[in-house]
C-alpha cells in the first residue's frame, strides 16, 4: 500500500480588520496560492494578537498559527508547507518559526518559507520587480518607500535595500515609521539630494492602520511642512501581482 500522506498549506498573513483590504490583497493571495498547489488543502491564519482581538469583537474568528497547527494535527495532515507574507525576518517572523516548532514532532514534514527579502538576489529581485511596476519618477522627484522597522537587528534590510535602489540606478528611497532611515533622517537626505516632489508608497505586504495614518497622514504632512510636494501611492506589496508571485514561488521552491 501507498505511504498515507495527507498535504496542506498554512498561509500567514499579519492580518486586517478591514474588508476591503482583506478583499483586495489577501483573499486574491489565497485564491493564487489554491491555483498554485491544486494538490494542497489550503488553510489561513493571521498571526497578529492585536487584529484577532479586534476581529474577535466583531464576532469574526480567525485562527493563530498555534491554533491553525492544532487543527491541522487533530485532522491528520502528515505534510504541512507554510507560506508566509513576512517581509524580513524580523520578531513576527521569529516568533512564527518558534511556534511551528513546537509542533515539529506532530508531522512527518513541515517546511516553511523564508521572507521576501532573504538574500542579496531576493533584495536585487524585489528591486528590479517594483522598478518595473512603478517606473522611474521625474527629474527632482523621487519615489519613497515606507516600511514598519523594527527594534531587531533585521531592521538593516531597510538601509539595505535602499543601497540596492541606489545600486540599481534608481530615484528612490526607503524609510521606515519604528527605526532607522527614521523620517527625520530621509527628509534631510532628501532635502541633500534636492529633490522637489516625493511619492510615498509603503513598502508593506497589507494596507493596515500604518498605511493610513503615519504614511497618509503624518510622513505627508510633515514632509510637505518640510518643504516638499507629496503624492501618495498606497499600492502595498500585496497588491502587486509580480510581489505576490515571488512569496508563491518561495513556497514552491520547497517542494
Amino acid at each position: 500500500m501507498d505511504k498515507y500522506i495527507k498535504k496542506a498549506v498554512l498561509i500567514v498573513n499579519f492580518g486586517t480588520i478591514n474588508e476591503e483590504t482583506r478583499k483586495n490583497t489577501i483573499e486574491i493571495f489565497i485564491n493564487e496560492i489554491k491555483e498554485k498547489f491544486e494538490d494542497f488543502e489550503i488553510r489561513e491564519c493571521y498571526s497578529s494578537k492585536v487584529v484577532l482581538k479586534k476581529l474577535k469583537e466583531k464576532n469574526i474568528f480567525i485562527d493563530n498559527p498555534i491554533e491553525a497547527m492544532e487543527k491541522l494535527k487533530k485532522d491528520d495532515f502528515t505534510h504541512i508547507l507554510i507560506i508566509s507574507s513576512n517581509i524580513i525576518e524580523g520578531i513576527e517572523y521569529k516568533t512564527l518559526i518558534k511556534n511551528i516548532e513546537y509542533f515539529k514532532n506532530d508531522f512527518e514534514e513541515i517546511k516553511i518559507t523564508p521572507p521576501l527579502l532573504n538574500n542579496s538576489a531576493s533584495f536585487i529581485n524585489v528591486a528590479k520587480t517594483l522598478h518595473k511596476y512603478f517606473g522611474e519618477p521625474l527629474e527632482n522627484e523621487a519615489f519613497l518607500f515606507i516600511g514598519h522597522g523594527t527594534s531587531d537587528a533585521s531592521n538593516s534590510v531597510y538601509p539595505c535595500m535602499d543601497y540596492i535602489f541606489k545600486y540599481l540606478g534608481y530615484r528612490y528611497y526607503m524609510g521606515t515609521i519604528k527605526e532607522f532611515p527614521s523620517l527625520n533622517e530621509i527628509k534631510n537626505i532628501l532635502k541633500r539630494d534636492k529633490i522637489e516632489k516625493v511619492t510615498l508608497i509603503p513598502f508593506m505586504f497589507l494596507a493596515g492602520e500604518h498605511v493610513k495614518n503615519d504614511i497618509a497622514i503624518k510622513w505627508k504632512n510633515e514632509l510637505e511642512n518640510f518643504g516638499f510636494k507629496i503624492d501618495l501611492n498606497l499600492t502595498t506589496l500585496g497588491n502587486i501581482k509580480e510581489i505576490r508571485v515571488i512569496f508563491i514561488n518561495l513556497g514552491s521552491d520547497l517542494l
